[in-house]
């Protein structure tokens, strides 16, 4: 089900990893934000649209993972966009014929692999690169691209609707994931969070990729959050962070392994 969150901004939370779906009203059709993961799902949204009398008329994919890539044919074929650095490394990705094979082994475990739909995996069009916003028919939509989390992550403005779409950031449940693969991880994290609180004294609601929508206040909080965590993992220590150990939301424990092994990459890194 569709929540409103801000005038002609709504929201579909999944029910794994409360993964956040976002739809934005335009004049002649929605633009859909990270469409969601499960078909069941996918199809709730669209019907939700449907009796809406909305069509979508542009996608994004705020980045390269895969649970931020995945489409239903109930949301027709319109555009899909990413930002240019995002999109090459989903071509990078669908260069490897075993890419929907390995993603179903990873979600083997959690009960939803045949919940996956995965044909339209991944279909996504460049922008320019260094490109200011999405283009669409609707509410400026500007876009804030960072490496904090995954090359060509993109944080979503929406100024009119004082709306801030984080992707996998200032989030209440996950910590910081950073990428591990890049030289500093540290520096682009601490640097995307910058970003974002240069823009965040001008929304009302913030919008993780997975976990609780934040009203006012909030994007300056988790901002905060997310930079303590940060820099204690800079020092190798361990942080005080309601997001891991015993403090942690019941059913999100699993974040505390996130963290150690965090912790042990960047360690074997230095």
């Amino acid at each position: 089900m569709l929540t409103r969150i801000a005038e002609g901004v709504l929201v579909h939370e999944s029910d794994f990893v409360q993964s956040n779906a976002i739809v934005v009203q335009g004049h002649a059709g929605v633009l859909l934000i990270d469409a969601g993961l499960q078909d069941h799902e996918m199809v709730c949204l669209a019907n939700d649209l449907s009796q809406s009398g909305q069509t979508v008329v542009a996608g994004f994919s705020t980045h390269p993972d895969w649970d931020h890539l995945l489409w239903h044919p109930r949301f027709g074929d319109a555009p899909r966009y990413a930002t240019a650095r995002c999109a090459a490394a989903v071509a990078e990705q669908l260069s490897d014929p075993e890419i929907k094979t390995k993603i179903i082994e990873h979600l083997e475990s959690t009960g939803i692999a045949d919940q996956v739909p995965l044909d339209l995996y991944g279909l996504i069009t460049a922008l320019p690169a260094g490109m200011a916003q999405i283009p669409w028919d609707g509410p400026e939509v500007r876009i804030i691209e960072h490496q904090a989390h995954a090359p060509g992550h993109a944080a979503l403005l929406i100024g009119e609707r004082r709306v801030l779409v984080a992707g996998d950031m200032l989030s209440d449940v996950l910590i910081p994931m950073l990428d591990l693969e890049a030289e500093d991880p540290i520096e682009d994290y601490l640097a995307a969070l910058r970003l974002l609180d240069a823009v965040a004294g001008d929304v009302d609601v913030v919008v993780p990729g997975h976990g609780s929508v934040g009203g006012a206040g909030e994007a300056h909080a988790r901002i905060q959050a997310d930079r303590a965590y940060v820099l204690a993992l800079r020092e190798g220590g361990v942080p005080s962070d309601a997001r891991v150990g015993s403090s942690a939301k019941p059913g999100w424990e699993w974040v505390s392994d996130v963290h150690d092994g965090q912790l042990q990459r960047l360690k074997d890194k230095r």
